[in-house]
């Protein structure tokens, strides 16, 4: 059960991906080898950019991409470590992070600013991204995210989780764990720039699994009003899904990016 729970920390279950997607390609940036994948729309400006959550590769995003590709370009990839991607020495924190997806953006020659779309971990390194390079991005759409200060710092997990937690996950997945409280406070030393956002939650109705505190999110109330109050211009979408929103629930997923996509092409036709 312990090993369950830390895989649902911001892991991707086992459900199984669809096929639909042409091949990634896998291109070397940045002296390292990155698969992704890049479906370009022939008229349309607007770049939906999507992070991958924790253990997670781009077939977890289901046919996601392929429908928003009807409407703007689309870039998915496997972080360092992950899939084909050669795995990275660099801190796996969410500053290195973001600033490797802004190389593999410009390699690929997708000009900002963006629609980001990020699930579980993916989505607070998106927060940091869109809080450090403002102008860089249209929209959020943070799919069953997680959230500044939600985990605590891994020193504070009970020994048991923590032993647990490397056994249970590679290296580079565990490194980006360690990362996550710190990331988070990098997320609150900027302010909210006040983009356009969407959060979209999994909150399921008719499960009867019970949740279970192994010691690594902080679950006081005090912390999950926090997390309520940071995005007050935020639209909010409760799903009955699972973590794994885009495979379970892909209309709930591309009808939240299709949310916020007017409002990244109108905020271009306006200049702003």
């Amino acid at each position: 059960m312990l090993i369950q729970f830390l895989l649902s920390l911001c892991a991707a279950t086992a459900l199984p991906a669809f096929a639909a997607l042409p091949a990634p390609a896998i291109d070397s940036v940045g002296g390292r080898q990155l698969e992704s994948l890049t479906l370009r729309h022939a008229t349309s400006r607007d770049v939906v950019v999507f992070e991958n959550g924790s253990r997670a590769t781009i077939d977890k995003w289901g046919t996601v991409p392929e429908r928003l590709a009807q409407q703007a370009s689309v870039f998915a990839y496997n972080r360092p470590g992950y899939g084909n991607s050669e795995t990275a020495t660099t801190p796996r924190d969410g500053r290195t992070i973001v600033e490797e997806l802004r190389a593999a953006l410009r390699f690929k020659g997708l000009a900002p600013p963006y629609v980001l779309v990020g699930h579980s971990l993916g989505g607070l390194y998106l927060q940091l991204y869109a809080r450090a390079y403002p102008q860089e991005v249209k929209a959020l759409v943070l799919v069953d995210a997680l959230y500044p200060r939600m985990v605590r710092p891994v020193q504070e997990f009970p020994w048991l989780t923590r032993i647990a937690g490397q056994l249970a996950f590679s290296r580079t997945v565990w490194r980006e764990i360690e990362h996550i409280d710190g990331t988070g406070e990098m997320v609150l030393d900027l302010p909210d720039v006040g983009k356009p956002m969407v959060r979209l939650e999994n909150r399921p109705v008719s499960s009867t699994a019970i949740a279970v505190d192994f010691g690594a999110f902080r679950m006081d109330q005090a912390s999950r009003d926090a997390v309520k109050a940071l995005y007050p211009q935020a639209v909010n979408m409760v799903a009955d899904s699972s973590h794994q929103m885009a495979l379970t629930s892909p209309d709930v997923v591309v009808a939240a990016i299709r949310q916020v996509l007017p409002l990244a092409t109108e905020k271009v036709a306006l200049g702003d």
